[in-house]
């Protein structure tokens, strides 16, 4: 036998990896349409002018009889999506893990939100019940397809990979978006010579993200791997199997105090995030086709700024390269309080800085959690993260508004949100991940 052709078993299980690696960034290919095409993009607006088409005429719609204006629609389904998942992901993260078979649970939820997605193609006339429900369907989907997607990190990637591959995930998603948004964005604003009204072209935009995200989603599915684990407890019921979760984490105090930062810095990405659209239409006046291109520039040096920062984990730590994003965010911030009103251009350099920081902090957040996670635990833990990162984020809105409200100026608000990064810098900060990589009982890598 020629030996050049014989493989090593730890070959074997480094290709396997890889492989397996491959295939889960993949996911992130896959579902990431979703939140820029239809969430941060086209939903929002073609919701609520479904809903206003719908309204009596003091404005108000009555879904299952109750009073609501059509303006809020759309904020409170997102909000109901919200409240359902929050009640669904600790339950499938720890069947998820007492089972050891994520695979099937992650299949059944990410074609809930793709062929709820794909049905948002049906939303018109006055269909806005329609809306709603899909939207709830497909946003508690993601959020839960997202958790288990997640928990799969420490079982794919040991713990001096995980940073480059996290990042990686998140630059795939990003470019995902950005592809996608750039052919929506072709349809929708050439609809007349494509033969299709605008509401049509709406529609398609809507739907061929669920339909991304079916067809993407076979990939992770073939190549990721199912684990075996010992037996477990049955899962607790919704808010208890929370509430479970929690006091366990609470005999990994350490592992608690990062999630607690995380809370906190994440809570102000996610209001800049869905906020800068408000203060640069509001307060510095600028035009739909310009905010939408600068959507466009975040998602594109998001890749550029995940893999960046993924190059300098290894060499400076993933704690300090997150720390030193969240003093790029806090500066970023800053900046923003002095745009001129009426520049476009300076509005693209506030959302380039944006960009350079968007995905490497998400992506180094993540997988430095994972190192945090105790092992046979990873789905339940993550569904923590997930509603960390999706069903708590709503302090940094309030006080934007709260902001707003009281000194009418959308500065202010945009600059009151230093304080997340500010404070999420300093409980991280006192976070001795080495020790508390320990005690969550995993191995602690040379640089961490």
């Amino acid at each position: 036998m020629d030996t050049d052709t014989v493989r090593s078993p730890a070959a074997d299980d480094s290709a396997g990896r890889r492989r397996e690696q491959r295939g889960w960034y993949f996911y992130d290919w896959a579902c990431s349409v979703y939140s820029t095409s239809v969430l941060t993009v086209f939903l929002g607006p073609y919701l609520t002018s479904v809903a206003e088409a719908a309204a009596d005429a003091d404005g108000f719609v009555h879904p299952l009889g109750v009073p609501v204006r059509a303006g809020s629609f759309f904020a409170y389904a997102v909000s109901l999506s919200v409240v359902v998942a929050v009640l669904v992901m600790p339950l499938v993260g720890a069947a998820a893990d007492r089972t050891g078979r994520k695979k099937p649970l992650l299949a059944a939820a990410a074609y809930t939100g793709a062929a709820a997605t794909a049905g948002m193609f049906f939303l018109d006339g006055d269909r806005y019940l329609l809306g709603g429900l899909l939207l709830v369907a497909a946003n508690a989907a993601q959020s839960v397809a997202m958790m288990l997607y997640n928990s799969y990190l420490p079982q794919i990637a040991p713990p001096e990979e995980r940073d480059a591959v996290s990042s990686r995930g998140w630059a795939f998603g990003y470019a995902a978006g950005a592809l996608v948004l750039v052919a929506n964005l072709v349809l929708y604003t050439g609809h007349e010579s494509f033969g299709v009204s605008e509401g049509m072209a709406v529609r398609i935009c809507l739907a061929s993200a669920g339909l991304w995200w079916g067809a993407f989603a076979l990939i992770p599915l073939r190549r990721l791997r199912d684990r075996r684990t010992p037996a477990r407890e049955a899962a607790l019921p919704g808010f208890r199997q929370l509430a479970a979760t929690v006091r366990d984490m609470r005999k990994h105090p350490l592992t608690l105090a990062f999630l607690l930062a995380y809370l906190v810095y994440n809570d102000g990405i996610q209001t800049v995030i869905s906020q800068a659209s408000v203060y640069g239409s509001r307060e510095l006046g600028l035009g739909q086709s310009t905010l939408i291109v600068a959507v466009l520039l975040v998602q594109v040096l998001a890749v550029a700024g995940a893999l960046l920062l993924g190059r300098l984990a290894p060499r400076y730590g993933a704690k300090r390269t997150i720390l030193g994003s969240l003093v790029a965010w806090t500066l970023t911030l800053a900046a923003g309080y002095f745009l001129p009103a009426g520049a476009p251009g300076w509005f693209f350099v506030l959302a380039a800085g944006i960009g350079l920081v968007l995905g490497g902090s998400q992506a180094l957040s993540r997988s430095l959690f994972s190192q945090l996670v105790p092992p046979g635990k990873e789905a339940e833990y993550f569904s923590a993260y997930e509603i960390s990162d999706r069903g708590l984020s709503w302090l940094g809105p309030l006080l934007f508004g709260l902001t707003y409200q009281l000194t009418g100026s959308y500065r202010d608000a945009i600059v009151s949100l230093v304080g997340f990064f500010v404070l999420g810098f300093v409980l991280l900060a006192r976070v001795p991940v080495r020790r508390a990589i320990a005690d969550a009982g995993n191995p602690v890598p040379q640089r961490i």
